[in-house]
């Protein structure tokens, strides 16, 4: 207990009721466009909530939710919910999943690692072959094709002879119509090593909302349809990628690439190239964890019972990572995750501050998981409670409110019993809208989040409470994609606007209204305040000092 003491505040004593901490997911703030941008989907919104608070707020301020303030490479990396909520929970920086792996690569470790040695020589042992699944993107959030490409040619130079690549179309991270540009690059990689000796073939693929990367057990027909494709070999199949990139979306009119059903490579005798068998290996090469759980569970678990599985070969299976620490999934992977420990959760926790944690399906995991550190259990079952509103499995375009009203609702039920000091929500409209590309939809999911809003800061002020609102990353402030050098709309060859279904690199609002607000003012000290600024925040706000190590608050006492 004494590592995890936490001193008093000499300079306030904590707010008086309890602490409801908000947070947008998908909600930036960008202002970089040409005049009459028309994709911003917050600016279209009717938002009279928020627009009052980011105005009349007692403190209200912009802070930076992307790069290298949440551990990624580069400050052209947009944020994701992920790193977002590992930044706010921990109160530091850590590197992410794209930076340790560019580092296990750009050093050799991955390669001398024993689980790398291991699944190599198992495929020269059994002469089988190495498959490769995982997104194709250069989007950095999930994934990156250089990581891809590096192991292939890694593969090709200790000898293996056969690899079978199983890419995933992204267009939600990316572009969301260039598929069949990755493939090209693929292709020509392939080319590449196959002049050397290694016979390397794509065998399957389809969009990731599609099929394969579901996550937190909402979708599993999402999981099942993956297993099918990529394993069983079964599924509409064509001779090359090529081709069935230009087969289904000319079959699939205005489809775009994350939605692109599957599809299977198959040789002129019509049986597929790639499927998994007895004695092969599977690399996931995905990165982020979130999207990677359920694949890497069907692959591991011996008794599985999610759907059937037709087929279970006996394979050796590793994920780029592992995905969760604390669940073992899986238990063979390339790359150490961060190991983040301390977060502000387990501070309260061990200081007997009551907690509740709350949000949908689609971010369950989101306010619990990556917040806790990639910790899947509680601190303590005695001080939290975590609370799951089931999502609808339905597109989020055809529901823009998704479960806001339900999250909303039971969140004042719980504020109002005063059973919990600090409670923290995510609604994820703004995100899960805004991927899907459709503005008309993500400008209703910003007002139905506007009027959640508004009910909260109404049962915050009822309650003598005090609310924190912000984001973790942009992402239905940009709709449309822009030319970088103008910032003028993008027009495709037809001349339509090209949808933008990625997230950005917008700053993120933050504000702190309600009971005690008026007794801070912002930390103007900070150079570049950022979400790992937020963890000393909340503990100001408790009455208790932050831990040395802990990035400076956002805000001061007056």
């Amino acid at each position: 207990m004494s590592n995890f003491k936490l001193e008093k505040s000499n300079e306030f004593k904590g707010v008086d009721g309890s602490l409801l901490f908000v947070i947008m997911d998908g909600v930036g703030l960008y202002r970089g466009q040409a005049e009459g941008y028309e994709g911003n989907a917050f600016d279209q919104a009717n938002t009279p909530n928020i627009d009052r608070l980011m105005k009349e707020a007692a403190v209200s301020m912009q802070i930076k939710a992307h790069g290298k303030a949440v551990g990624l490479p580069s400050d052209s990396d947009m944020g994701n919910s992920e790193v977002g909520h590992n930044a706010m929970g921990a109160g530091r920086v850590f590197s992410q999943g794209a930076r340790l792996v560019n580092d296990a690569i750009s050093s050799g470790s991955l390669y001398q690692g024993n689980t790398w040695k291991k699944l190599v020589q198992q495929t020269k042992d059994k002469d089988s072959t190495f498959h490769l699944l995982g997104l194709l993107s250069d989007g950095n959030v999930h994934s990156h094709v250089d990581h891809l490409y590096a192991i292939i040619r890694q593969l090709e130079a200790e000898g293996v002879k056969k690899v079978r690549i199983h890419p995933l179309a992204d267009g939600r991270d990316v572009d969301p119509v260039t598929y069949h540009l990755y493939i090209e690059e693929l292709e020509k990689v392939i080319r590449e090593v196959f002049l050397k000796g290694c016979n390397a073939k794509i065998a399957s693929g389809g969009g990731r909302m599609s099929i394969t990367m579901d996550r937190y057990n909402a979708n599993w027909d999402m999981v099942q349809k993956g297993w099918e494709t990529h394993v069983v070999g079964r599924g509409k199949s064509y001779h090359s990628a090529e081709v069935a990139i230009d087969t289904l979306r000319e079959n699939n009119p205005g489809v775009i690439d994350q939605d692109l059903p599957a599809y299977v490579i198959s040789d002129d005798d019509g049986n597929p190239v790639g499927k998994i068998v007895d004695g092969d290996v599977v690399v996931f090469f995905n990165f982020r964890g979130d999207r990677a759980i359920e694949i890497s569970r069907a692959f591991t678990e011996e008794n599985f019972s999610e759907f059937s599985r037709m087929e279970y070969p006996e394979v050796a299976y590793a994920g780029m990572m592992q995905y969760d620490g604390d669940l073992n999934i899986p238990p063979d992977y390339l790359v150490e995750p961060p190991a983040i420990s301390k977060t502000v959760s387990e501070y309260l926790a061990k200081n007997n501050i009551a907690q509740l944690a709350i949000s949908e399906t689609q971010k369950f995991g989101h306010v619990t998981y990556f917040w806790n550190g990639n910790n899947s259990a509680k601190f303590s079952e005695e001080l939290e409670e975590w609370i799951e509103i089931k999502s609808d499995v339905i597109p989020f375009e055809q529901a823009p409110a998704m479960k806001a009203y339900e999250i909303s609702e039971r969140l004042i039920t719980e504020l109002e019993s005063g059973k919990h000091k600090f409670l923290r929500v995510n609604f994820p409209n703004g995100d899960m809208v805004g991927h899907t590309g459709d503005l008309k939809a993500a400008i209703k999911a910003m007002e139905v989040l506007d009027e959640c809003i508004g009910k909260l800061e109404q049962a915050v002020n009822d309650n003598g409470a005090t609310m924190i609102i912000t984001a973790d990353h942009g992402n239905s402030d940009m709709m449309l994609e822009v030319n970088k050098k103008t910032g003028e709309i993008k027009l495709d060859e037809n001349g339509n606007q090209v949808l933008k279904t990625s997230h950005t690199l917008s700053p993120v609002p933050w504000m702190l209204t309600g009971k005690d607000a008026d007794k801070f003012t912002a930390n103007t000290d900070l150079k570049e305040p950022g979400l790992a600024n937020i963890a000393s925040t909340l503990l100001l706000l408790l009455g208790f000092e932050a831990p040395e190590n802990y990035y400076e608050g956002l805000i001061k006492v007056k």
